[in-house]
């Protein structure tokens, strides 16, 4: 690419990015600018990272707090149409990235750059997820991918790359696995988890302790839903970020929020990962139980449905398009009647809902009773059911008439 003077990476301080500094340096002669986007990952990860960026080559390093803006405006939007990837993936890694990206753009665009480039691989998904963001809030920045074009292709390559250049990594070949993490998971990949006959070791879990080790005695949460958002625990008012890390540390020394899937990749492979969600789990929970008590039958199936495209949505990097309004302003309008409190139980890995009330709720006890009641009257059931069943009445009759010679329409 030619016309490159300025470009915004996508900077973690890890081995991969902190490898790609120079490298742009040296193949387009340019200024790079590390951008770092705090969306909730582990701290220890963001302690001296400026200093790293610029030891690395970069001229100047800029840290975005997007804690916040990512559980209010991305996971809880999520959460309201019910998305969950290929029925169980809560998809942590896939909400995170537009932040990113969208916040990746904006300081592209701020510093005049030309280019923006990131450390994703050609084997996954973000790579399409951080360039579908740029071409449809940025079309004029070029995007350049290393991974794709360097002739490096293992972490042995990278390191001998680092220390051929004097540049300081605490990255070895130690390190067995991929890790992701952000304030709604964690994800692993990587070592024993690449045979799908391996059973997880606990070196994998970073935030959940094991069932067995989780306490004898199960824990109470209550959560107050306003519109299909949590907005308290335990009677406590919070900022989405704060409920989310109380959650967060209750319910994983419970164990509750581990899953061990092998996932459809959007480039054809499939790949193995553990995700450790734990206050994700318990805030699907208390929304599961809002939406029994709220939503009539017909809602409740398009909700369904509506979760079940958003969940490939943001799962394939398509945030940022007609559709995903489209989806979230349904989801909107059936989340204006979640309004209630929930108490869960957090034990031994699960979570469930024991308590729950809606001044919007559908159920009624006076119908629902198994006693006497003076509401329903049984009889009509009848002819709702005649009416019901007319189609299949009338189809069988058909059938017993054909059956008979009842057809005299050949011969």
């Amino acid at each position: 690419m030619s016309g490159i003077n300025k470009i915004v990476l996508a900077y973690s301080g890890g081995l991969d990015t902190s490898a790609i500094i120079p490298w742009l340096k040296e193949h387009y002669d340019a200024e790079i600018v590390a951008f770092v986007a705090d969306v909730g990952q582990e701290r220890d990860d963001l302690e001296g990272i400026e200093q790293k960026a610029i030891a690395s080559g970069a001229t100047k390093c800029i840290v975005k707090d997007l804690r916040e803006e990512f559980v209010k405006e991305y996971v809880y939007p999520t959460l309201k149409t019910g998305a969950v990837y290929e029925g169980t993936y809560l998809l942590g890694t896939s909400m995170a990235r537009p932040v990113i990206a969208k916040a990746m753009v904006e300081a592209a665009l701020a510093e005049g750059a030309d280019a923006i480039s990131h450390g994703c691989t050609g084997k996954g998904n973000d790579q399409v997820r951080f360039e579908g963001a740029v071409a449809a809030l940025a079309p004029q920045l070029k995007v350049i991918a290393p991974w794709r074009i360097w002739d490096m292709r293992s972490r042995e390559d990278l390191l001998a790359y680092l220390e051929a250049r004097n540049i300081p990594c605490k990255a070895t070949l130690k390190k067995i696995y991929s890790r992701d993490a952000n304030a709604w998971h964690i994800s692993t990949e990587g070592g024993e988890l690449e045979s799908t006959w391996n059973e997880p070791s606990e070196a994998v879990w970073q935030w959940t302790v094991a069932a067995e080790q989780a306490p004898d005695q199960p824990e109470y949460v209550k959560l107050t839903v306003v519109k299909g958002e949590v907005v308290a625990v335990d009677d406590q008012k919070l900022t989405p970020h704060q409920i989310l890390m109380t959650l967060n540390e209750r319910a994983g020394k419970h164990g509750v929020g581990r899953i061990d899937i092998t996932e459809n990749r959007m480039v054809g492979m499939k790949s193995r990962g553990c995700y450790e969600t734990p206050g994700g789990t318990v805030m699907v929970a208390a929304l599961r139980a809002i939406e029994e008590l709220v939503l009539d039958r017909p809602t409740r199936a398009w909700r369904e449905k509506l979760g079940a495209e958003f969940s490939h949505l943001v799962y394939d990097g398509r945030w940022f398009t007609p559709l995903c309004k489209a989806i979230v302003a349904s989801a909107n309008a059936i989340a204006e009647d979640l309004d209630g409190e929930v108490v869960l139980k957090m034990y031994k890995g699960q979570v469930t809902a024991t308590q729950k009330k809606s001044p919007n709720s559908l159920y009624s006890e006076d119908f629902a009773t198994f006693g006497a009641d003076e509401v329903y009257d049984q009889s009509h059931a009848e002819g709702f059911i005649r009416l019901y069943t007319l189609a299949s009445r009338i189809r069988a009759m058909k059938e017993q008439h054909m059956a008979i010679g009842g057809d005299h329409t050949h011969g």
